[in-house]
């Protein structure tokens, strides 16, 4: 039977209409055209390529970069009802032949491969056999040097389509692309005039919050009691930080499991599955997870220490929300984040293969795109807008959905400060001397350091003005400076004054800075109006049916679906067929036992019957 892009998306996803986005993308590989979609995380990319893949007469290879992605998106294919396969190194050499014969013979639509698997013998002699229609390459910002996770291995998949004698449609997607990684990905794949579609970067459902507090641990678990039973990742920069915080909170009473590169590969992936399949709700993990996560019910995400770089920021917050639902991203700021970031940033050489002078351009970007995301967790400005703007959007400047919105400050004026700072500056320039703000906080303060030794700053004229002050605020007045435009920064972090400070110090400017009154981030957004003991209850056999089936529960029914169920009560398999998320496969694999849950629901609670039908009514059409 030919089913049409509509009968595809009902049938095997569950859903009625296409997100934004994503018909367009379609439609331009079923004419043919290669694609680049740029699309964050939760919009649906694998919608955009799956759907083609079934429509298509050959199979589609996705290139994927990590096992357990591929892994969750097969599984979850397969519950759909798709017939799919994942070759990598996971398997036995046994699985791996018998997969591979499997495909020859046809038997799949999708096969996931890992990029170094492209150009073997044994993948290459399959693809002489069988007609592959479209390459699909997912995370293709790795395929970027300039990108937040370049993987030399991406280099591989330019030369595997050459060899194949002929050019299926290639189509690209990410989650996170500047327009100098846009443009390095349709460059390095050498997509054909492709049809390129960025949905945005706004994520609706997601709040936005950052935190300086004096004592992160206590704020962390305050955020977690306003996030009981749910789950979530709490981001940390060291594997020292994920395991002090995974010890802590369980001898705190609060269930955690660890992940970073030092574990063993077992303890690796348990901890993984524990998370994954909810065992326990709540993992510490440095940035080595993450990307390969298609978890679809993270309630919250926890940054407890500053990442690199806004892209890798976005990225890992992207985690929270993926179905749809309310979720909260959190970061707890302390400018010693910024210090431990410099020093991963300095001992970091991450591409050997690199010649020096590229390393420093590379060390020079990350230093660069730090002091960026440092004027993230610093700014007074909307948290959304800042981070759409870093991507190239023109938002709104105010979201009511982030900290800055809806927060409180108080309004200091600081001008005498900041004539003291820039004076400070301008004292090093007549010397012909730049520093960054350690070396000037260091100055005002009267530090004592072998730096100031060295180059005789005690016997400046500024040195130890600001001794009453903290070295931390004289810091949040310069980064204030930089933000108006009274201070650059260059590659180096060395700071210069600019045409606008002068007027501040001859006194013709006020300088005026906000400061966060300290408060608990929270979310704004709301949740929908269910039973909570009903929802509940179908997450009991949501649960049951997972550990019968060995999937993760997320696999079976995600939590929107659930909500869905309680929204709506469906009583009939027609019914449940209307619930976001229920295709024709787990409708009749599933269905039943989660039609008797509510069944009995109703029984006990008949008056809940009112509340879904009107919809019925619409819905069955009377």
């Amino acid at each position: 039977m030919q089913y049409n892009k509509y009968e595809i998306l009902k049938e095997f996803f569950g859903h009625t209409q296409f997100r934004e986005g994503q018909e367009e993308l379609i439609d331009a590989m079923l004419s043919g055209r290669d694609v680049l979609g740029i699309m964050p995380t939760g919009a649906g990319k694998s919608v955009c390529y799956q759907v083609p893949a079934l429509m298509l007469d050959g199979i589609t290879i996705v290139v994927s970069p990590l096992i357990s992605l591929m892994k969750d998106q097969v599984t979850a294919l397969i519950q759909a009802g798709v017939r799919c396969a994942y070759l990598n190194s996971s398997l036995t050499k046994e699985q791996y032949s018998k997969a591979v014969s499997n495909a020859a013979k046809g038997m799949y639509k999708i096969i996931y491969a890992a990029p170094e698997r492209l150009c073997t013998a044994s993948f290459l002699e399959l693809c002489s056999k069988v007609r592959v229609s479209m390459v699909t390459v997912d995370e293709a910002h790795c395929v970027s040097q300039w990108g937040q996770d370049f993987r030399p291995s991406y280099m591989k998949i330019p030369e595997f389509l050459s060899s194949l004698g002929y050019r299926p449609i290639v189509s690209a997607f990410t989650a996170t692309a500047t327009a100098a990684v846009r443009d390095d990905v349709i460059r390095m794949l050498g997509l054909r005039s492709p049809f390129v579609k960025s949905t945005g970067f706004d994520r609706k459902n997601l709040y936005f919050g950052v935190m300086q507090p004096k004592n992160k641990y206590n704020a962390l678990k305050e955020i977690l009691a306003r996030n009981k039973d749910k789950s979530g990742i709490i981001y940390c920069s060291t594997r020292k930080n994920t395991e002090k915080i995974c010890e802590k909170l369980n001898a705190d009473g609060i269930p955690c499991t660890r992940y970073h590169a030092g574990l063993s590969d077992e303890e690796r992936i348990t901890n993984q599955e524990d998370f994954i399949y909810d065992r326990i709700p709540i993992i510490a993990a440095t940035n080595a997870f993450g990307m390969g996560i298609d978890k679809s019910n993270v309630s919250f995400v926890i940054h407890y220490n500053m990442p690199k770089n806004i892209e890798s920021y976005y990225q890992e917050a992207g985690r929270a929300g993926r179905d749809g639902s309310e979720a909260e991203c959190i970061l707890l700021y302390s400018p010693q984040d910024v210090r431990t970031n410099m020093y991963l940033i300095d001992i970091s050489n991450d591409n050997p293969d690199l010649d020096e002078q590229t390393l420093q351009m590379l060390k020079r970007r990350d230093v660069k795109r730090l002091s960026q995301m440092r004027d993230y967790c610093t700014c007074e400005s909307c948290l959304r807008a800042y981070i759409r703007s870093y991507f190239g959007e023109t938002p709104d400047d105010h979201c009511e959905k982030c900290s800055n919105c809806t927060g409180k400050f108080t309004e200091q004026d600081v001008t005498v400060e900041a004539q003291k700072i820039l004076s400070c500056i301008y004292r090093l320039y007549q010397r012909r001397l730049r520093f960054g703000m350690t070396v000037v906080s260091g100055i005002l303060t009267g530090a004592d350091t072998e730096k100031i030794k060295q180059f005789r700053l005690d016997t400046l004229s500024t040195y130890g003005i600001m001794q009453g002050e903290t070295q931390t605020r004289i810091r949040n007045i310069i980064r204030h400076l930089e933000t108006k435009g009274y201070i650059v920064t260059d590659d180096h972090a060395a700071l210069s004054l600019t045409s606008r400070s002068a007027e501040v110090l001859r006194g013709n400017e006020k300088v005026i800075m906000r400061i966060r009154e300290e408060s608990k981030a929270s979310s704004k957004g709301s949740s929908a109006d269910i039973d909570k003991s009903l929802f509940a209850r179908l997450k009991a056999v949501r649960l049951s049916l997972a550990k019968q089936m060995g999937v993760p529960p997320y696999i079976i029914f995600g939590d929107s679906t659930l909500r869905d169920m309680c929204s709506k009560l469906p009583e009939t398999e027609l019914e449940l067929l209307s619930v976001s998320g229920i295709g024709k496969a787990k409708q009749e694999r599933y269905g039943r036992y989660f039609l008797s849950e509510i069944a009995a629901y109703l029984k006990e609670e008949p008056d809940a019957k009112g509340s879904a039908a009107e919809y019925k009514y619409i819905n069955i059409g009377h």
